[in-house]
């Protein structure tokens, strides 16, 4: 029995933990919502089957060095041979079989590849470095979307705590109302009417409630964890800009664009080189070597042998121009990506002081607004302003606050999508 207890109470403590666990509050910071997108992105997986294409083609490439071999072999019917056309006395001249048969191996070594397989694994890694770079800018390109739904939870998570706000001054109304109606200097009807705004704040917040969650469900999807409703969202610090200098990895591609192309270039250059190597070749032939010999011989040549293809000459000079037109694209690109985004950071700056200012003006008509609404309020409970005077004056320091929480949400979010727009993130 006392066993049972036991692992009855082992039970429930296991329980509670589980529960408790499940209630503590997760909080979450934009850089680590930023970070976390990141390493969560199927884009990421790109990194790897990049760095194994470039191994596997550098790999390839260093083979270069090695000797190359080949068999080969070959048999034939000819309809005439060589033949001496004169007769020597005392002496037999043999004539050759027209069935003849070769078979050899050759073992080949390029001079020229030698000096041509370090340009050759300079453009592969170039290559490569483009398409890391490629993978980096479209990352980059989730930090306006991760900020825009951060930005978007903190305004509706504003909105929420300003309707409990609302609630709260509504039903210092009802209260008051209910007063008034005691001492008889107000009617049923005015705490009805006080109660169906309550009722109408408690709708927007569902419906906010809802917002928010919308808005958590793509953003665990984009940090692959759950965001429930007790998971915190750090409000990030103001971020004034201080560096304008754009620094994007956007610019890095253009610069490795353009050293592909440098490269390019000199493996251009060994198209014009001639092709020198060494070779041997071994085999067996009938005739071998000696032409005059009947029999089936085995024979080795070795030498150099030379090959030049005057041909690469004809469009060697046209290949070089449409390089440099490439690199006068990529540079006409990096102009047009440069002053573009100039351009979206002076609007973002002009945002930025659009909000400050505004933000100034907010205060100062919150202020005003909640001395109208807390004269009207001391006015109700002696039936001097009725309801709708007072839910004109909550409503209207109620749009006040929401438009000061709207304002000071969009001013961090400019920040950081200006700073997203230079490059600091």
């Amino acid at each position: 029995m006392q066993k049972q207890k036991t692992m009855w109470l082992v039970g429930l403590w296991l329980l509670c933990s589980h529960w408790m666990a499940g209630q503590q509050i997760q909080v979450l910071t934009l850089d680590d919502c930023l970070e976390k997108a990141k390493q969560n992105y199927p884009l990421i997986k790109q990194y790897a089957l990049i760095e194994k294409t470039t191994e596997y083609s550098i790999s390839n490439a260093q083979k270069g060095y090695l000797p190359k071999f080949g068999v080969s072999g070959q048999a034939t019917h000819q309809s005439a041979v060589t033949q001496v056309p004169i007769a020597v006395p005392n002496m037999d001249i043999p004539t050759l079989s027209k069935d003849q048969y070769k078979l050899y191996g050759e073992l080949s070594q390029s001079i020229t590849d030698l000096f041509t397989v370090k340009k050759q694994k300079e453009n592969i890694q170039t290559n490569s470095e483009i398409e890391m770079q490629k993978v980096e800018v479209e990352l980059y390109k989730l930090n306006e979307r991760i900020n825009q739904l951060f930005f978007g939870i903190l305004l509706v998570e504003a909105q929420i705590q300003q309707t409990e706000l609302l609630k709260k001054d509504i039903q210092t109304g009802i209260d008051k109302t209910k007063v008034a109606i005691a001492n008889g200097v107000a009617l049923q009807s005015a705490a009805d009417n006080l109660q169906a705004e309550l009722l109408k704040a408690h709708q927007h917040t569902t419906e906010l409630k809802a917002t928010r969650r919308g808005y958590a469900d793509m953003l665990a999807l984009f940090v692959g964890e759950p965001i429930h409703e007790n998971t915190q969202l750090d409000k990030p610090k103001r971020q004034p800009i201080i560096n304008q200098t754009i620094n994007r990895p956007e610019l890095r591609l253009f610069d490795l664009q353009k050293k592909s192309f440098e490269v390019q270039k000199k493996l251009l250059n060994t198209k014009k080189l001639p092709q020198l190597g060494l070779f041997i070749q071994g085999g067996m032939g009938k005739p071998a070597l000696n032409m005059l010999s009947p029999d089936l011989e085995s024979y080795y040549i070795a030498g150099v042998r030379l090959n030049w293809n005057i041909a690469n000459f004809y469009t060697h000079k046209n290949e070089k121009r449409i390089l440099a037109n490439n690199q006068k694209l990529v540079d006409t690109q990096k102009d047009i990506f440069l002053f573009n985004t100039n351009l979206t950071l002076k609007q973002q700056n002009a945002d930025i002081v659009k909000m400050q200012e505004l933000i100034e003006t907010d205060k100062n008509i919150v202020k005003l607004r909640e001395n109208v609404k807390n004269t009207t309020q001391n006015q109700l409970t002696y039936g001097t302003a009725t309801t709708n005077d007072y839910l004109i004056a909550v409503n209207a320091e109620d749009q006040a606050k929401q438009n000061l929480i709207l304002h000071e949400i969009q001013l961090l979010m400019n920040e950081y999508n200006a700073q997203i727009t230079i490059g600091n993130k």
